[in-house]
């Protein structure tokens, strides 16, 4: 399925409910939000984080969410640099499809793990995405980081 043919409705709600085999792109759920794969990432091990609350600000979400949300980015900071070892990290939101949002009615904070030379310049160049991981395995793959909690 290309990025043009999405589903109607909020992937990140289907994630959430376990729709349409949303659940193997499901990391780990806490209290307030869970981690999911990007099902387009930029480079291997692409999560989100997001409320399960299906908001669309920052003004929207409690302090109680995004409080929680900022604990599992810096629990996904230590996770990628050991089990991704990456160079470096991007986070961030893009709030609004003109500032880049894909999913701009549910918030939610990309992390990506970066690599010197990695390959993620291609989609700004001729559209194109280079997948080297499966979403799926590569949520398989850090599930059990989350398995204490």
């Amino acid at each position: 399925m290309t990025t043009a043919e999405k589903t109607p409705g909020c992937v990140l709600c289907r994630v959430r409910d376990g729709e349409d085999g949303g659940d193997r792109l499901l990391v780990h759920s806490a209290e307030l939000n869970f981690i999911v794969m990007n099902l387009y990432p930029y480079t291997s091990g692409h999560v989100m984080i997001a409320p399960y609350r299906h908001v669309k600000t920052l003004n929207e979400a409690t302090p109680e969410e995004l409080n929680e949300m900022m604990a599992l980015a810096r629990r996904l900071e230590d996770v990628m640099r050991r089990e991704y070892k990456p160079d470096a990290l991007n986070m961030g939101m893009n709030l609004g499809r003109p500032a880049g949002a894909g999913v701009p009615e549910h918030i939610h904070l990309h992390v990506v793990p970066r690599w010197s030379g990695d390959t993620s310049f291609m989609t700004v160049v001729s559209g194109t995405r280079v997948m080297p991981e499966d979403p799926a395995e590569a949520a398989a793959r850090l599930r059990p980081f989350f398995k204490s909690s």
